[in-house]
């Protein structure tokens, strides 16, 4: 992440402004003046929601005069499933899309990209915060398959997930207390695949708003599989399916 941030109130307004793409943002709790001020309205208007945080926090991210704020830039333009979803339709192809729901580990996020870039997804859906940065470790784990993807940021995405349902699109929810096998639902239709946080899985709110909750078959005695390797599984089945369907 080293080469990915810039830090002091001027800085990041300059960048802002020059319309680079910011991943994270991260203030300091107690900072005030006008400086702050004019930054405070900028990150209004341009609809970035930052994340504040103690002075200790800004300290391990650099122990130069950040002056209370870091942010992350992204190489990265980001999207909004809002404007993307009806020029899928419009085009005449049937949605795919992946919605990642707080995952943190920026490995496992770079190789689901990958993933997801060869499979065709159409746009890839996380959060505005929890997500894991999409930074040069990302970019290089995905082999620069991020580069070749839509990602869009969501402000909530149980809010997306009743959009795409209203749009037709159904959602299936990966969760190893389904009951229903991923064999058993039908990928060749609109949908999009959830997949959780490496430790906690999907939040309630998503898995609630889902329609269908899915599982993978574990025969062994280890209950759980990696979230990237879970992923990959599962959008090859939907592969399998759309194949013979075509």
């Amino acid at each position: 992440m080293k080469d990915d941030f810039i830090f002091g109130l001027r800085p990041v307004i300059e960048a802002i402004e020059a319309g680079k793409t910011i991943d994270k943002i991260f203030v300091q709790n107690t900072l005030q003046g006008p400086i702050y001020a004019e930054l405070k309205t900028i990150l209004s208007k341009h609809k970035i929601r930052p994340n504040y945080v103690p002075v200790e926090k800004l300290n391990r991210f650099t122990r130069k005069n950040h002056q209370g704020v870091v942010a992350f830039i992204s190489d990265v333009p980001f999207h909004k499933i809002e404007d993307l979803l009806p020029q899928i339709f419009e085009e005449g192809r049937t949605p795919f899309l992946l919605i990642l729901d707080r995952l943190t580990d920026v490995r496992n996020f770079g190789a689901i990209c990958r993933t997801a870039e060869c499979v065709g997804i159409d746009a890839v859906i996380i959060p505005e915060k929890g997500a894991a940065p999409i930074n040069s470790d990302a970019i290089k784990t995905s082999a620069g398959a991020i580069y070749n993807i839509k990602i869009c940021k969501q402000n909530n995405l149980a809010h997306t997930v009743d959009f795409l349902q209203q749009s037709g699109v159904q959602v299936f929810a990966a969760s190893e207390k389904a009951q229903k096998l991923i064999y058993d639902v039908d990928f060749t239709e609109p949908c999009a695949l959830v997949m959780g946080n490496e430790e906690t899985g999907i939040s309630k709110e998503v898995l609630h708003h889902a329609d269908e909750k899915i599982k993978l078959p574990i025969e062994g005695k280890t209950q759980s599989l990696n979230v990237s390797v879970a992923c990959g599984a599962i959008l090859y089945e939907a592969v399998r399916q759309k194949n013979l369907k075509a």
